[in-house]
């Protein structure tokens, strides 16, 4: 193991650990993420300086934060706390339009947009997710950095893992990723995206609608997919999950009593430009969704998943 490099960083804002971090898990078997028993959390990433883990812990009021860090990347990690952390974000012109809005800014009013500045980080799993189910998704990408990641630095033991390199990626076999129940389609976009990741990773220097482009290019990869890494990766505080199954129609649900779809989400949203994730994220951790009444989506049966 590795010495741990510390670092201190304090802020004048409050800072809800579970409610900041909490986009970064990927499932609740997430080999890459995890909650500590200090009531901090452990991510594992592969840093521009290599594999490391980082582990953050909020201290009284949640103003002041204790970080850790292991491995090559570990400079790189504590460097990257306080925008992590939505150090970054701005929340200035921001004002709440509907009373649910309002209510979830006031309950997490230390809330930001948090941005990791790792685009592949957060662009492979956002493909594995593309149209299927949250299971199936998440079971996926366990599976996949399980078997093809490495133990992540740091005395966390074998059940944090780093997810693969660019490179690792682009060498996975297509029948791993069937294995993975991740179809030809979405694997396909991985392994582009994973040659292109040189282009990605510097684009988030230059900015999220540059980022997004850049992302758009790539086979396999839409509005939805580059939404979802820009809230992540770039901090993006308008960038919607348009085209999601549930946003639109939870949003309408809550705001206006009933669901609507992606055109009525942006009418409904247009007030709040330049701040429509951040209206998406507090809805979503305040536990706004319309009520769920069908059966679940069932996982899909023909690819051939291997047991375990």
């Amino acid at each position: 193991m590795t010495e741990a490099r510390t670092r201190i960083w304090r802020t004048d804002r409050g800072i809800h650990l579970v409610a900041q971090l909490a986009v970064f898990r990927r499932g609740a078997g997430d080999p890459t993420f995890r909650w500590s028993a200090d009531g901090g959390a452990v991510r594992a990433a592969q840093t521009p300086e290599g594999p490391g883990t980082l582990h953050v812990v909020c201290r009284p009021s949640g103003s002041e934060v204790s970080a850790q860090a292991w491995g090559p990347g570990a400079g790189w990690l504590l460097e990257s706390v306080p925008a992590l952390l939505g150090a970054e974000d701005d929340a200035s012109g921001f004002v709440p339009r509907h009373a649910a809005v309002l209510q979830a800014w006031r309950r997490l009013p230390g809330w930001r947009v948090p941005r990791s500045g790792l685009v592949v980080d957060a662009l492979v799993p956002a493909i594995i997710e593309q149209k299927v189910t949250g299971q199936e998704a998440f079971s996926g990408y366990r599976r996949l950095v399980r078997r093809f990641g490495s133990l992540a630095p740091g005395p966390f033991g074998p059940a944090l893992m780093v997810p693969p390199t660019a490179r690792e990626w682009a060498q996975v076999p297509s029948w791993a990723f069937l294995q993975a129940s991740v179809d030809g389609a979405r694997s396909r976009a991985v392994v582009s995206a994973a040659h292109a990741a040189g282009r990605l990773e510097e684009a988030a220097s230059l900015g999220s609608a540059e980022a997004r482009r850049r992302m758009r290019s790539l086979p396999g990869v839409g509005v939805w997919t580059s939404a979802e890494v820009a809230q992540r990766a770039l901090g993006d505080p308008d960038a919607v999950s348009f085209g999601d199954f549930h946003v639109a129609k939870d949003i309408g649900w809550t705001l206006l009593g009933h669901a609507v779809d992606d055109q009525g989400l942006a009418e409904l949203l247009e007030p709040y430009a330049g701040h429509r994730y951040r209206v998406q994220a507090l809805l979503g951790l305040a536990g706004h969704h319309r009520p769920r009444r069908g059966a679940r989506m069932a996982p899909r049966r023909h690819l051939p998943t291997r047991a375990g």
